[in-house]
Formats: C-alpha cells, sequence, structure tokens
C-alpha cells in the first residue's frame, strides 16, 4: 500500500519545529528515524497531515555527558550505541543491547529516543530507559521540560508528550565503577521483535549487592520495573547470591503484566521472563566481578 496523501515540512531548528507541531497539533508526526512511523503510513494505520521532519536539526545531533548522566540527542542512531560511547558501565549496558534493536539497515536510521517516543512494549531501549531511571527531555510551545521513565510510558504507544512538544534529548544516568550490566532476550527470529527481554544493572562494594536495576520488555503494556525482584537482591553476598538471584527472577516474572500472543502464553511468558531475568543479573554480577579482579590502568 502507499502512504495516504500528506504534506511534508523540513525544520531547520527546534524552534521551527515546535512552531509547526503547535500549528498542528495532534495532525503532525515528527520524522526522524522513521523506521516505525513509514511502515504505519504505507500500511494507512496513520494519516497525519504534516510531517515535520527534524533530520536538518543540528542542536538533535550528537551525545555527550553532564551533571553525571549520558545526554543522548534525538538524533543518535541506533548503531552509533553499538560501541560504548562513554567509559562508564551505562555505554557498556547499550553496547550490548543495540545490537538486538532489529537490524543493521533500522539501525543505521532509527534512533534511540524515536524508540523511547514510540514507546512499544517489546522495544529494548525502553526498558533499559526504565531500568535506569532515564528522563526525556521535552520542548513545546511553553517552554522545555523533563519527563522521568517511571512517568513518560502510559501504554502502548502512550507517552507523556503532547502533540505540540518535540522529545530533544534522553538522559541516563552514569553508573560509575563497580556497576556490572546485563542483557538477555528472547526472540522466535532474528528480525522479531522482542518475545520478552530482561534489562540489568547491579552494584557491587566489598562483596555485596548494594543495589539492582531489573527492568523487561514485552512483559506487559508498558516497559516493567521489577521493584520486589531489585529489593531481594540488596545486602546479598556476590560468591553467595545464588538462590537470591532466582528468586529475584521468579518475583520479577509475577511483577510482570503479560498478555497473551499466539506464538506465547500468558504462562510461557512468565517462565521465559524468569529465566532471562536470571541471566541477565548473572552476567550483571559477573561484569561487577570483573571490575574487582581487573587490574588498574596504567597512567601516563
Amino acid at each position: 500500500m502507499k502512504a495516504a496523501p500528506f504534506d511534508y515540512q523540513a525544520a531547520r531548528s527546534v524552534d521551527e519545529a515546535v512552531a509547526l507541531l503547535d500549528e498542528h497539533g495532534a495532525s503532525a508526526k515528527v520524522l526522524a528515524g522513521g523506521q516505525s512511523l513509514l511502515l504505519d503510513l504505507h500500511y494507512r494505520r496513520l494519516r497525519p497531515a504534516l510531517l515535520v521532519d527534524v533530520n536538518g536539526v543540528e542542536e538533535l545531533a550528537g551525545h555527550g555527558v553532564g551533571d553525571g548522566r549520558l545526554v543522548l540527542g534525538a538524533l543518535v542512531r541506533h548503531a552509533e550505541l553499538e560501541r560504548p560511547v562513554v567509559e562508564d558501565p551505562v555505554g557498556a549496558l547499550l553496547a550490548r543491547i543495540a545490537p538486538y534493536v532489529a537490524h543493521p539497515p533500522i539501525r543505521a536510521r532509527g534512533t534511540f529516543a524515536g524508540s523511547i517516543a514510540w514507546a512499544h512494549p517489546a522495544a529494548e531501549w525502553c526498558a533499559a530507559a526504565v531500568a535506569l531511571d532515564a528522563e526525556i527531555g521535552l520542548h513545546g510551545p511553553s517552554g522545555t521540560r523533563v519527563v522521568g521513565a517511571a512517568d513518560w510510558f502510559r501504554g502502548p504507544h502512550s507517552t507523556g508528550r503532547t502533540a505540540q512538544e518535540l522529545v530533544t534529548e534522553v538522559r541516563l544516568p552514569l553508573l560509575g565503577a563497580g556497576t556490572g550490566i546485563g542483557f538477555t532476550e528472547h526472540r522466535r527470529t532474528h528480525g522479531s521483535f522482542a518475545l520478552a527481554a530482561a534489562v540489568a544493572a547491579v552494584r557491587v562494594a566489598e562483596g555485596r549487592v548494594v543495589w539492582a536495576r531489573i527492568a523487561m520488555a514485552n512483559a506487559g503494556p508498558v516497559p516493567v520495573r521489577a521493584a520486589s525482584a531489585e529489593r531481594v537482591l540488596a545486602g546479598q553476598p556476590v560468591a553467595s547470591c545464588d538462590e537470591a538471584v532466582g528468586e529475584a527472577g521468579t518475583m520479577a516474572a509475577h511483577e510482570a503484566d503479560p498478555r497473551p500472543e499466539p506464538h506465547c502464553s500468558v504462562e510461557y511468558r512468565r517462565h521465559v521472563l524468569a529465566v532471562l531475568v536470571r541471566r541477565a543479573l548473572r552476567q550483571a554480577l559477573d561484569s561487577a566481578g570483573d571490575q574487582a579482579t581487573r587490574p588498574p590502568a596504567e597512567k601516563g
């Protein structure tokens, strides 16, 4: 099918893009990576009157570190994150997740912020944003504001953004030395959406877990933070926490709100989530242990 007719405007600045969104409201859609948007246009699931192309807005490009956070501009492509963009465990976590996002042609064009804005329940980046307490920066007619990931996702393809606002950046907290990271995913084919996925980060000090962060993709209408499972691990000795890891996986699966699909019952998805959370936690604990045993880098 071909897309329904629409007008096209290429914005050259954030202010110009916001002015167009303010003028046209819900009848306008933002074009950044466009990998999900264009598919919906061709299937005519969406029929916007106007596409606002922000690919020429230099303010939205690039990434940096500020105020203890990795700041990803709205035009940072998935492929840019396949290698760590910062010397912090958060860079390693993004690099571990990136190869699971669709496939190379999509990663070359699609954007991290676009995935956050699209809010698909199976999206890996959305689960990572919830696990890390990401902040989403918005620019609208009334100025700028920031929304935490916990308040951002409101349902499948539904977020805290109004139709007049533009996502300008996503901020991820630096995790710091001593933090291990993990990610696991299960899907039917290489290019399929995740049947389920788990993101984990674990801070270890003096042989014990200080804190853990766990989030799951395709575990409900929105990414699910497994808060009860996280509490199970806090204070546990790393050398003997296999039982706690197992319990955390079970609790995380119970915290999920999975929906049935033709190839995946609720029971099966809960089982998969429990296994994935345990594997992601083991990865995180192992990588934290690797940091503890790694010799310090030479200076000069």
